[in-house]
């Protein structure tokens, strides 16, 4: 099996019990990573430094890059992608859980499409319990609908994807953007004709809630989601009715009350288990 790298960016507010339950799942995978680089986005709590310090301990494949300050997840990710060895980089956010053949899975693949430069997931969506399952977020699997689901969704589950390095940072990499890195990223590489792939099955657990739809309504979300949106419709990837939906879209999420946002997210964009 070929060696890989895993990313993750963390930062001061996340909860140490969910980055034990991150770092786990990843060192425990089938294949087990060659090396897991994870970027201090600013200073951390005592917490989570002695989370970091014990699994340092216990496994040398642990790189631990420190920012002085918190600049985003663009920054971090763009240090922590510079500082993978390996051609293969998995991406895994700190309070999320990857299932223990995700990275094997999505090896095999990478493997066997030497053209392909990400290959991602559907997930399972759970919210206290990883062990109880509330909802199934799938994604589009073929190349050609996950293009044309990108003019207006983001197309990838961020957590769930492994990149190939050299053709990402060929095509530009991660954005030194505060939020929408993802979006930004994965609708870049669409744009410049990157073919990509999703596994038509859950591989990753995805914490979510009523906290989370909160920070999807957020009006900087908003702006930073709209923003990536208008610069890909100036660039030839979004025609103006692809554009003028998704504004239509975000804007309606935005002003609807919270109750209702939260209906929709879990109930309408999402399957039942």
């Amino acid at each position: 099996m070929k060696e890989y790298s895993v990313l993750t960016t963390l930062y001061a507010k996340e909860k140490p019990e969910f980055l034990r339950q991150c770092l786990d799942s990843m060192f425990n995978q089938t294949v087990p990573p060659s090396e897991y680089v994870l970027v201090k986005d600013g200073p951390l709590t005592d917490e989570l430094e002695a989370v970091l310090k014990e699994y340092s301990e216990k496994h040398p494949e642990l790189k631990v890059i420190a920012l002085e300050v918190n600049s985003g997840c663009g920054p971090a990710s763009i240090a922590g992608m510079a500082a993978c060895t390996y051609e293969y980089v998995a991406r895994i956010d700190s309070d999320d859980i990857s299932l223990p053949t995700r990275c094997e899975r999505e090896i095999e693949i990478l493997d066997n499409e030497p053209d392909l430069v990400v290959i991602g997931s559907d997930l399972y969506e759970f919210e206290d319990d990883p062990n109880v399952i509330t909802a199934v977020k799938k994604m589009p699997t073929e190349p050609d609908d996950i293009y044309k689901y990108g003019k207006r969704r983001n197309p990838f589950n961020h957590s769930t994807v492994m990149m190939r390095k050299s053709i990402v940072q060929a095509k530009g990499g991660y954005a030194p953007l505060r939020r929408s890195l993802d979006l930004d990223l994965f609708l870049m590489l669409l744009r410049k004709g990157c073919k990509c792939r999703n596994i038509g099955e859950p591989l990753v657990l995805f914490r979510t809630g009523s906290a989370r739809v909160k920070r999807k309504k957020n009006w900087t979300n908003f702006k930073c989601d709209i923003e990536v949106y208008k610069k890909n419709y100036k660039e030839g990837y979004l025609s103006f009715f692809d554009y003028a939906y998704v504004v239509a879209r975000q804007m309606a999420f935005f002003l609807m009350p919270s109750g209702l946002a939260s209906y929709l997210y879990s109930k309408i964009y999402r399957n039942k288990v």
